[in-house]
């Protein structure tokens, strides 16, 4: 059954009863998005929870998440429809003789709704109950690609040149997400909400691993976030993102470790440093530091 929030403080409430922790700006932008039926463009760097924000909110809010993952090259074909040819062909084939129908009563035929192969964005505008729409890492995508969405960020339709004009049956909350590897267009800004995700505050963080890691020692959760935000100082290639200090502190309560030594850390530092020439940087910036502090 789907939700309609009340306020920003039902939106908050719920988002953590899906076991997401949002931020004060995160719940108004999710209340505002909800409400108002604008789209919202969530920024931030890799890792911070953007995507995870979208889920939590169909979990949330009772609707089925539509997720269209971007990537370069990506077009109209693979994002909104594209038509059955197999299926096109085999009804020509069928229909092809002097006792069937001419051209174009089979034209009018194949390009009707049976033909369509839906995708994300279609299926999005199309579904008879409202959904939450993720377009992920929009930033991978052209301008033209960009350019594409407008209508439908605008107006929730879309136009197919042999069917007219498909306007939304229910509006759809809709969430773009953008590691920030590109400038997007101010047109496509202009249509949306704005969230600027960060890595979280230590206690923030803290939160977050007693959420998903209850059982952990509170002296190794509060060592494990003390550690990662060290690690997230340095310049790395990839800093260990919020599921991955989940996953180190679930790893550390299944290990039994009642503290994060230095011996410690080197076993398990690649749950949370995921490139070589990072792996040798870490190791000797905070291992040597963890080393140190475990001696004195």
């Amino acid at each position: 059954m789907s939700v309609e929030p009340a306020g920003v403080e039902d939106v908050a409430a719920g988002l953590r009863g899906v076991g997401y922790l949002p931020g004060e700006s995160t719940a108004l932008v999710s209340f505002l998005a909800a409400r108002l039926g604008k789209p919202v463009l969530v920024e931030g760097p890799a890792g911070v929870g953007k995507t995870e924000l979208a889920k939590a909110l169909s979990k949330y809010l009772g609707r089925t998440l539509v997720r269209l993952q971007c990537y370069e090259g990506l077009d109209e074909a693979k994002a909104l429809y594209e038509w059955n040819y197999r299926k096109q062909l085999l009804r020509i084939q069928a229909e092809s003789s002097p006792t069937r129908p001419g051209w174009d009563d089979i034209q009018d035929d194949i390009f009707g709704a049976d033909f369509l192969l839906e995708r994300p964005l279609m299926t999005a505008i199309a579904s008879p109950e409202p959904v939450v729409l993720l377009i992920d890492e929009i930033d991978k995508t052209d301008q033209e690609f960009e350019a594409m969405l407008l209508e439908l960020l605008s107006d929730f339709q879309i136009s197919i040149p042999e069917l007219g004009r498909i306007e939304a049956r229910t509006h759809p909350v809709v969430l773009l997400t953008s590691n920030n590897t590109r400038e997007l267009t101010e047109a496509l800004k202009r249509r949306c909400l704005y969230l600027w995700l960060d890595y979280p505050s230590s206690e923030h963080e803290l939160e977050i691993v007693r959420l998903h890691a209850p059982d952990l020692p509170e002296k190794v959760a509060q060592r494990l976030v003390e550690v990662v935000h060290m690690v997230r100082e340095l310049d790395l290639k990839k800093p260990p993102s919020i599921a991955e200090s989940i996953d180190w502190a679930r790893a550390l309560l299944l290990l039994g470790a009642d503290d994060i030594d230095a011996d410690v850390f080197r076993s398990t530092l690649s749950i949370i440093v995921k490139h070589r020439t990072d792996l040798d940087t870490v190791a000797e910036r905070v291992g040597v530091r963890l080393g140190v502090a475990s001696t004195s």
